[in-house]
């Protein structure tokens, strides 16, 4: 066993793009010895997620990552040294590791959980792990689709979103996902099912909308926040639901949001718009981890990642969810499993 801990920690609060100045590397001694209810874990993979822009930037629903920490991140590890009860030598766990090789976790809302028996660890932190937690729960609790319904998902080839483009099909729903590229469209319609899709960058959403939406849009499952929200505002059902999960688009502007402009349409549509935590949801993830696994054995949700490899590489990883490089859940394999 190395007993060297390797890490990334933050050096500058990031404005825009994220450089690679805004983190430093970091090397540091495996502690000799354990406190009661910790574990030492070795980083498997990693999850990289757009909120980690915000948490690195600002306080938000967590405070934020302070200069010189590491860089926090939750994932998939393998336990070594235990004093937590339940958990053993090679253990497989999820819970809040950071941009780092090896990790001291201990209890909290955020793990450590093992893993369901017969899971592989990059599902684990993908379809299972908190980003299809985060689909299951916006599109079934607060965006409540029925079936019949015409749902709508921005960011529709990310991790979040296509996950919740399937379950909106599992319900029986039409489902038209927005997403970039030619690649993205056709794998979201052609492998995914979903029954209609809009390329953001070729196309124009708003009439697009109004083409494939004729009734207009029910539930809109937003990740992306700015123009693309605008526009389904425009197109919002008689009692339309709108789920704000994330801004993805707005996360790098200096300025912060771009918009919506039309909110009065919530109004002249009776429309509800809500945001969400999955964390809100703590006590029910057993309940959805069960559903996702099920629909997953039974092939009616595909699960994909885009695995970069190197803990070296994560500065690039994470600005890969900012220029849409990645399709599906972006990882980062930091050792073997």
């Amino acid at each position: 066993m190395t007993e060297v801990n390797r890490s990334w920690r933050l050096a500058a609060r990031p404005e825009g793009m994220i450089k690679d100045s805004d983190f430093t590397w970091h090397e540091e001694p495996l502690p000799a010895e354990l406190g009661p209810g910790q574990i030492l874990v070795e980083t498997l993979y990693l999850s990289v997620d757009p909120t980690q822009r915000i948490w690195i930037e600002r306080d938000s629903y967590l405070p934020a990552v302070a200069i010189g920490e590491v860089v926090r991140a939750g994932g998939v590890a393998r336990v070594l040294r235990s004093s937590l009860p339940g958990f053993s030598p090679g253990d497989l766990v999820f819970g809040m590791t950071g941009w780092q090789t090896h990790a001291v976790i201990e209890p909290s809302i955020r793990g450590p959980r093992k893993l369901p028996e017969g899971v592989s660890p990059t599902m684990a932190v993908s379809l299972l792990g908190l980003t299809g937690l985060t689909a299951y729960f916006g599109l079934l609790d607060v965006g409540q689709p029925k079936e019949g319904e015409t749902v709508v998902v921005s960011g529709a080839a990310g991790a979040t979103g296509n996950a919740a483009g399937q379950i909106a099909k599992i319900k029986g729903c039409r489902v038209v996902g927005i997403a970039g590229g030619p690649q993205k469209c056709a794998w979201i319609k052609d492998e995914l099912g979903f029954d209609a899709a809009i390329d953001y960058k070729s196309e124009d959403v708003q009439k697009r909308l109004g083409e494939l939406c004729p009734n207009g849009i029910d539930v809109y499952f937003d990740n992306v926040g700015g123009s693309i929200l605008e526009a389904a505002l425009t197109h919002l059902a008689m009692r339309g639901r709108v789920v704000l999960c994330g801004s993805i688009g707005d996360y790098n502007h200096a300025t912060g949001s771009t918009g919506p402009r039309n909110l009065m349409n919530l109004v002249m549509k009776r429309g509800r718009m809500e945001g969400f935590l999955v964390s809100d949801y703590a006590a029910r993830f057993g309940e959805a981890i069960g559903d996702l696994a099920r629909w997953a054995a039974e092939g009616r949700i595909k699960d994909r990642v885009d695995v970069v490899e190197g803990l070296e590489n994560a500065p690039a990883a994470l600005r890969r969810l900012f220029t849409g490089a990645n399709t599906g859940k972006q990882l980062i394999k930091v050792a073997a499993g």
